[in-house]
């Protein structure tokens, strides 16, 4: 015959169900709660990068389109010359350092590198913090702060544009090689190859008859000052060059990170030379561009970007006691928690 439970036994029994079954509900609602708080920390995350990517992006295009109107709608001031200005009497020659160069290599290409792999070797050799979560994607925090210094390069770059040209279209000086590309003529049909009539005068009113000349190169005579060359090219790689100053550290070379900042001053300065020699600018238009684009790069790089903050913000993070990359090999891959980052 089966032995049958007692009533302690059976009292005993129903409270260890209860037990395990309160234990049970109580872990679920644990996990429920956790997945709930990374569900809204991965929307939170989402939503902030969002807004941000979205108002960078207005601020660029906000500055892009007063550009395009200034150039569609302005038109640069009108100069006169004297027919004797043998400094006006240059021939004309093709860039040594083409538009396409200027731009997709030395404005957007070298500093694209630059700040990528900078930021890229930082997150190897120095603190590791948690990525951010966008929606499904873990965005690594060197991208994030590689994002940070392209965003304001960018807008800093937009910003130079607008007042190299804003110079350009006030100034309206015209190129060494007037002459030569637009081969003046006078209202009364007369030209400076008459040196009894035109010569000693301040003329103002004339047209172009050069028949080779494209409209694209007429368009550039009256744009000499300053140098859109140099101003581009020492923007970038001066601001370049700040940046390995600033955030690139490789303890295996001490003498690399100045061998590159040497590299990209050298291409500026020779860029700027090139402008010269090709009789495209006068010095003087070159020194006003240089001198445009070094400035605006020490604005954005020490006030506006504020890469020496962040310097000196990972600085304290290293002497807080922020785990380093051979810490976090050690600790299986795992890293430290997100201190507080907001994008």
């Amino acid at each position: 015959m089966t032995k049958r439970a007692t009533p302690s036994q059976m009292q005993i029994s129903a409270q260890c169900n209860f037990i395990v079954r309160q234990v049970w509900v109580s872990i679920a609602e644990r996990r429920r709660a956790m997945m709930t708080s990374t569900a809204d920390g991965t929307r939170n995350d989402s939503r902030r990068i969002l807004v941000r990517v979205g108002i960078d992006v207005a601020i660029l295009c906000a500055v892009g389109l007063f550009m395009q109107i200034f150039l569609a709608v302005a038109e640069p001031v009108r100069r006169g010359f004297f027919c004797d200005d043998e400094s006006l009497r240059y021939p004309f020659r093709e860039s040594t350092v083409a538009s396409w160069q200027l731009w997709w290599v030395i404005a957007t290409g070298i500093p694209l590198a630059v700040i990528f792999v900078t930021e890229r070797v930082r997150a190897e050799v120095k603190t590791v913090v948690e990525p951010l979560q966008f929606f499904r994607w873990q965005v690594p925090f060197w991208v994030v702060e590689a994002y940070k210094s392209v965003g304001m390069f960018g807008f800093g770059a937009t910003c130079n544009h607008v007042l190299t040209n804003v110079g350009k279209y006030s100034v309206g000086r015209l190129r060494p090689h007037f002459f030569a590309v637009c081969q003046p003529v006078l209202p009364d049909g007369t030209s400076c190859l008459n040196k009894t009539l035109n010569y000693g005068r301040y003329i103002e009113d004339f047209t172009c008859s050069s028949r080779t000349a494209t409209d694209h190169m007429l368009s550039e005579l009256p744009l000499s000052f300053p140098s859109g060359h140099s101003s581009v090219a020492m923007y970038a790689l001066v601001y370049c060059a700040i940046y390995l100053q600033v955030r690139l550290n490789w303890g295996r070379s001490g003498l690399l990170k100045h061998f590159l900042q040497f590299l990209l001053i050298a291409l500026g300065w020779y860029t700027c030379l090139s402008r010269v020699a090709d009789y495209k600018h006068f010095w003087s238009d070159v020194l006003a561009g240089g001198l445009l684009g070094t400035g605006t790069a020490v604005v954005v790089a020490n006030d506006w970007s504020n890469l020496f903050k962040r310097r000196r913000s990972w600085k304290q993070r290293v002497n807080s006691g922020t785990q380093t990359s051979d810490e976090n090999k050690r600790n299986g891959g795992r890293g430290r928690e997100n201190p507080g980052y907001v994008p």
